[in-house]
């Protein structure tokens, strides 16, 4: 087979290849199957222009937009393979439009960014980011003010049962919790398997001691947790998010933290990101912050990459990949014709 399959790699995954090797974040898979060449794009940009993508088959993206403008006049691309779970920053009607498939890699974040959240769950039930702060200012005698919350027979409310949702039931099934969840397109028997009961919203804030959030950001879930439901969470309650920062409105839940009408919480993401130097989000004394990042792993990244790659690699065999997030291409009849044209190289 002649190399022209091409996929086109953008910047922000450079450094993690340097750090990872290629196999960390899937290229070998391409760099093994004849007809298909790789690069890194030629600039780092915040999103990836029509010019940029007019030259590749596929896009292999991590953090880079994808707009209508990127795919406008662009014939060859087929697919925009997604190194995570999240495409909040790709334009899906856009895709959908063009005859471009998108996929995400919920395999490769499952663990990952399950384990997280139960990293995060720990360090709040034992107050660590209090307890580091004491030791290094010498406040030693200070420690029994600051007594944690052990785990056995609290509630954990999930808001978004999903993928990562169970895992994290699953991970957290040792420290003996209750699990309820919100999810309202959750399947009753999956919940059942993983030991969580189906609850509405306001009943989850009031009853979990860990509210934690694993949902997809939606039209739907954009400020979820707004000031009127973070009134209903218990005092000496947690509000954990790894999902994405706009599902919380975060001036509210910044007066809840200066308040202490919840007793803390633990961000992974902003809204917006990276949050501005002044944001009175990084002042506060009872709250963990991570810079979207925590779930950063050689596990994560190379289960990632090999599942966004092996989709790359399905497609330029002309098979349909999976966990495509817009369906509807794989019956349009241009991508029928792409997929042909692949398979017969």
């Amino acid at each position: 087979m002649p190399v022209s399959f091409r996929v086109g790699v953008t910047r922000d995954l450079l450094p993690h290849r340097d750090t990872l090797g290629a196999d960390g974040i899937g290229l070998d898979i391409l760099e093994a199957v004849d007809g298909v060449e790789w690069e890194f794009l030629a600039e780092r940009v915040d999103t990836i222009r029509a010019d940029q993508a007019a030259e590749y088959d596929a896009l292999f993206v991590l953090g880079c937009g994808v707009t209508a403008e990127t795919l406008a006049g662009v014939h060859n691309l087929s697919i925009v393979a997604r190194f995570g779970v999240g495409y909040d920053r790709v334009d899906v009607e856009a895709c959908t439009r063009n005859a471009v498939l998108l996929t995400i890699t919920p395999d490769g974040v499952r663990r990952p960014v399950a384990s997280s959240a139960l990293a995060l769950i720990l360090a709040l039930a034992h107050k660590l980011h209090i307890k580091d702060k004491l030791t290094r200012e010498g406040r030693w005698a200070d420690r029994a003010d600051h007594m944690g919350m052990g785990l056995s027979g609290r509630v954990l409310g999930i808001i978004g049962l999903g993928n990562i949702g169970r895992e994290l039931c699953d991970l957290a099934r040792p420290f003996g919790m209750r699990y309820i969840a919100h999810d309202p397109y959750a399947d009753a028997a999956q919940a059942q398997a993983a030991g969580a009961e189906l609850v509405d919203l306001d009943a989850l804030l009031g009853e979990a001691d860990f509210v934690c959030i694993t949902c997809q950001l939606t039209d739907e879930t954009r400020h979820l947790i707004d000031a009127s439901r973070l009134s209903r969470m218990k005092p000496t309650a947690y509000l954990i998010n790894v999902a994405r920062g706009p599902i919380v409105h975060q001036p509210s839940l910044v007066d809840a933290l200066r308040k202490r009408t919840i007793q803390g919480a633990a961000l992974d993401v902003f809204d917006p990101e990276p949050p501005d130097a002044d944001d009175p989000i990084l002042s506060l004394d009872n709250v963990i912050l991570t810079p979207h990042a925590v779930c950063w792993t050689d596990e994560c990244f190379r289960g990632v990459g090999r599942s966004a790659c092996a989709a790359i690699v399905d497609v330029a065999a002309g098979r349909p990949p999976t966990n495509v997030v817009n369906r509807d291409v794989l019956a349009d009849p241009r991508m029928q014709d792409q997929l042909k044209r692949y398979a017969s190289r």
